[in-house]
């Protein structure tokens, strides 16, 4: 399987810049998993493809102002530090921006002093670790000092940074929103959940892998990135319960999906608890536990694109991108939504 089958022609003014006003009037595309039919329609109208008994499963991470600006102590030099994951107390890996100035035991003064980072070590793809020193709370600091860190391909200013937050986004950690949930509102929660349909709760933070391009021709060489995630047990039971009855697991977002995947038992129950995951699906990969994805558009030869053709078949998939293509889709974090599900049943 080769990284190559899975491009796609994209014209750059179809990839989305700026959130809608409005989060759910965004289009949805419906694709029926094993036929390939679809349908389109407005993201709001999505209570019209879930039924009662499903069990829709949510990433409730929440994304942290994570891109920091700063200055070499000792050089004055300009520097720029995205934080990927704690790893420990006040260690963070980072991706440090121009790497080539941040060597082990440069420091790094953000806010005039208010915070201090520095480089302890060296590590994967050029990342580093570094040590903050801080006086109070450092997620305050943060808050002051850090800008949300939207992709590289979104060159606008984001005048309201929670249009870049979920709104059922609880636990921080993330550098990158779950941005198929950023369709929902809370009034479409509630008309979901009084038709019946139960909400699941997931948390995975979302590292900046997920924008990282796959560099190999064949896809089975890839190394996948690592992300943390949890489940609850309550949370666990509600999908276990859900599939035990026959009915639906409906993921909102790739990172939901590779949740459940990642922390279901030989018997497709999934398990309460945490751990890093660097799950990696793609074309033949056997689903254990999802069973329709409500998701983005992503970009090509990516890792999700591989996912969801995984789940409705290459073929479908890319004719699918290549009608919304044609039909002006917005793309990426910001555009339109897909929902990849059985439309026959």
């Amino acid at each position: 399987m080769k990284t190559s089958d899975f491009d796609f022609y994209l014209p750059e003014e179809l990839i989305a810049q700026d959130p809608l006003d409005d989060r759910s009037s965004s289009r949805l595309l419906v694709i029926d998993k094993e036929t390939g039919e679809r349908t389109h329609d407005i993201f709001k109208h999505i209570t019209k493809y879930l039924r009662p008994g499903d069990c829709l499963v949510r990433n409730n991470t929440k994304v942290i102002p994570a891109r920091l600006i700063g200055e070499k102590e000792d050089t004055g030099a300009h520097i720029e530090v995205l934080l990927l994951k704690r790893k420990e107390n006040d260690i963070w890996e980072t991706l440090v921006k121009p790497g080539k100035k941040a060597r082990i035991g440069s420091k790094i003064s953000f806010g005039n002093g208010l915070l201090v980072g520095e480089v302890m070590d060296i590590v994967e793809e050029g990342n580093r670790h570094i040590k903050f020193t801080y006086q109070g709370i450092f997620e305050e600091i943060l808050d002051q000092l850090g800008q949300m860190p939207l992709p590289p391909y979104i060159t606008h200013e984001l005048k309201d940074k929670n249009r870049y937050q979920t709104v059922y986004a609880k636990y921080e950690g993330s550098a990158a929103a779950p941005t198929a949930g950023l369709h929902f509102t809370e009034e479409l929660f509630r008309e979901i959940e009084a038709m019946g349909v139960t909400v699941a709760n997931v948390t995975l933070h979302v590292g900046l892998g997920t924008f990282r391009p796959v560099k190999v021709e064949d896809v089975t060489n890839h190394h996948m990135h690592s992300e943390f995630y949890q489940i609850e047990p309550e949370e666990a039971k509600k999908i276990n319960d859900a599939k035990a009855m026959g009915n639906r697991i409906i993921c909102v977002g790739t990172t939901s999906c590779r949740t459940i995947e990642s922390a279901v038992d030989e018997n497709g129950r999934v398990l309460p608890g945490s751990a890093d995951t660097q799950i990696f699906i793609y074309p033949g990969y056997q689903f254990k536990v999802l069973d329709g994805l409500i998701t983005n558009f992503h970009l090509p030869e990516s890792t999700l694109l591989m996912l969801v053709s995984a789940l409705a078949g290459k073929e479908h998939i890319m004719a699918a991108y290549e009608e919304a293509v044609r039909e002006k889709y917005r793309f990426f974090s910001f555009g339109d939504a897909m929902f990849i599900t059985d439309i026959r049943k």
